[in-house]
């Protein structure tokens, strides 16, 4: 890519607005994951208790275990909607961009 096609697509405000959404969708997803992950890891040190409790009277599972697969769940759900609104929406800004840029 020339300096000129860079120069281009830096300069272009749909450019600019691509990298604010982009940046503000990672920075929300990120933020959701670390609560998650460290939600659960701040519930093994502060109220283990808790995670220790059978999930239903009787029963020898502790909800610990749902918990823990719920986060990783969570953050495959997660990671699920960044690539969706990387295909469906920024990937159409990215084709129209580096078309503008080479016209």
């Amino acid at each position: 890519m020339s300096n000129v096609t860079a120069s281009r697509i830096t300069s272009n405000p749909a450019y600019r607005e691509l990298i604010k959404q982009r940046d503000t969708l990672a920075f929300t997803l990120s933020v959701l994951v670390l609560v998650l992950y460290y939600g659960f890891i701040l519930m093994v040190a502060l109220a283990p208790e808790i995670l220790t409790q059978p999930i239903s009277s009787g029963s020898v599972i502790p909800l610990g275990i749902p918990l823990g697969v719920g986060v990783i769940v969570g953050s495959i759900l997660l990671t699920g909607i960044y690539v969706r609104q990387a295909n469906n929406k920024f990937d159409p800004m990215i084709q129209t961009i580096m078309q503008d840029a080479s016209k």
